[in-house]
Order: structure tokens, then sequence, then C-alpha cells
């Protein structure tokens, strides 16, 4: 369990009622030729919202990549003991979203200069990273964190790593749309995690966008 849940546990249970049922999504699969992107920004709950707001985007999926084993439950990623990091993979319509967009999300809505964790939530498993899936998503990639290393915001190296990608495992369905699920569990979360304080320190205005 986060820590952060992990203080507020009893309070969540107080909470629970107010929990609502799984109220978006896809009412169809994404089609056969749905392009793919990887991404990880720490709290999975939390790399879903930006890039399911996007026009052209069919779904996102919490998950868990970049580990030693086939098939990782939550509670053996979440110990650090299978080299997993939590992600999400996006699928989305190439001809309506860009991936050099996907990228822009993704950087906006993390801390690139956090390593090894991401706001409150530490360990390698929550680490960040963007996870190519062909050359060309590796050349996107690799141009988008030398353009922001150059650009002169951050005096730090950052710290997400690119590594291509390996197989996705999707986590278990309480964890998909936990934000639409469980609203008021999520927004507590978010708030005491710091996440969007972080966001706006490091990104200004275009924080989350």
């Amino acid at each position: 369990m986060r820590p952060t849940l992990l203080f507020l546990s009893s309070l969540f249970l107080v909470l629970g009622f107010f929990s609502i049922g799984r109220g978006s999504g896809a009412t169809e699969p994404p089609p056969a030729g749905a392009a793919r992107a990887i991404f990880a920004g720490g709290c999975f709950w939390c790399m879903e919202p930006p890039f399911e707001s996007l026009n052209g985007v069919y779904a996102v999926n919490s998950g868990y990549t970049g580990g030693r084993t086939e098939h990782p439950t939550y509670e053996e990623v979440s110990s650090g003991s299978s080299g997993h990091t939590e992600a999400v993979e996006v699928l989305y319509d190439a001809t309506k979203v860009k991936y050099e967009t996907l990228l822009d999300i993704f950087w906006k809505n993390i801390d690139p200069l956090a390593k090894d964790y991401q706001f409150c939530d530490h360990g390698s498993q929550y680490r960040s990273g963007i996870y190519p899936l062909d050359a060309a998503q590796q050349a996107a990639a690799e141009a988008s964190k030398k353009a922001l290393q150059a650009a002169g915001r951050f005096q730090k190296a950052i710290a997400t790593e690119i590594v291509p990608a390996g197989p996705f495992w999707q986590a278990e369905e309480y964890h998909q749309d936990y934000y639409i699920k469980n609203p008021i569990r999520y927004k507590f979360y978010r708030n005491g995690c710091g996440r969007d304080a972080r966001l706006k320190e490091l990104w200004g205005a275009s924080a989350g966008h």
C-alpha cells in the first residue's frame, strides 16, 4: 500500500460508500490497428486521466512493465521485488493524435528529476519511464528528452529512463479507471501525495496539460 493510503486507510473506509462504478471508457474495444504507447509516471491511477481526456485516445490501461517476472500482481510490484514499474498503456488513433503529443502530456504530468520515486511514492516500482515500441517512438522519445534538458528549465539531470518496451502486464480490474470508480479516494490520495503542487512547481501553468 502506498504510504499516503496507509495513513488514510481508516478515512477511506468511511468514505467508501461514496465510490461509484466505472462510468467512462470505450463502449467498444479499440480497433485492431490502434497505435500503442507505454509510459510510467508513478501512480498509474494518476496517469490515466490526462491521456483519457485526449481526443483520439481509445483507451488507457493501467499495468506493469520493465520487470523480471510474468503476470506480476500488484502486491509483488508494490513490494519492489519484481523489478516492474507501474505504467499505463495508451491505445490511440495515430491519425488524430501524434506520439509527440503524448510525450508532451507525459512530461507535464511527472517529476522528471525524481530518481526511483514520484511524489510521495518511493521505490523503483514508481520510477518514471518511456518505453518505445519501435524505432520511430525511440527516436521521438530521445529527442523530446534531449530538448527538455536543453531548454534550461531544469538545472538537474532528467532521471526518466527510456528503454525499449518489454511485456506490458495489465493490472487488476479494480485499478482500471480508479479515479472514476473511487473519485473521493482518488482525490484524497492525489492531494495528500502532493502531486499537483509539485507539478505546478515544475511546470507552472502548463502542468498536467
